[in-house]
């Protein structure tokens, strides 16, 4: 257990653990809302003509990649769900009494954070190859004569 000489002394350290967990939740809200504006483009990408069209299995391919977006994309919004939640129960460390509420703030926070961590490398793996696989097919442009 903690040993504050006074009120004033926990309650800077509790302004100081709440303004760190707020930052780590808006770095995490920005990361995803970053994601948002990549994965519109992507999918418009998926969704255009600048496949060269005899590309074996191109149409299977495509599809792929659109239906694991989508998969992607609900995983996002879930979590920014639990984000919103999360920070809305943020201001409830103020009221904790005991070091067992504050623990189980982290240990939920540390949770969310290992969903977000694997979330952004899955995302981070399927844009890889989407920008491989469409690197490698997209139409050449026949030289001006």
């Amino acid at each position: 257990m903690f040993n504050f000489k006074s009120m004033k002394d926990w309650v800077m350290v509790v302004q100081n653990k709440i303004e760190n967990l707020h930052n780590e939740l808006q770095k995490w809200k920005s990361h995803l809302q970053f994601i948002e504006g990549e994965m519109s483009f992507i999918q418009k990408l998926l969704n255009s003509y600048v496949f060269e069209p005899r590309t074996p299995n191109l149409f299977e391919r495509l599809e792929q990649f659109k239906q694991e977006f989508l998969e992607s994309k609900k995983e996002k919004e879930l979590l920014k769900k639990q984000i919103r939640r999360h920070e809305s129960h943020l201001g409830g460390i103020f009221e904790c009494t005991s070091e067992i509420c504050d623990v189980s703030y982290y240990e939920k926070h540390n949770k969310l954070q290992n969903r977000i961590l694997n979330y952004l490398d899955d995302y981070l793996n399927l844009k890889n190859k989407v920008y491989s696989y469409a690197g490698s097919v997209l139409k050449r442009r026949k030289p001006v004569d």
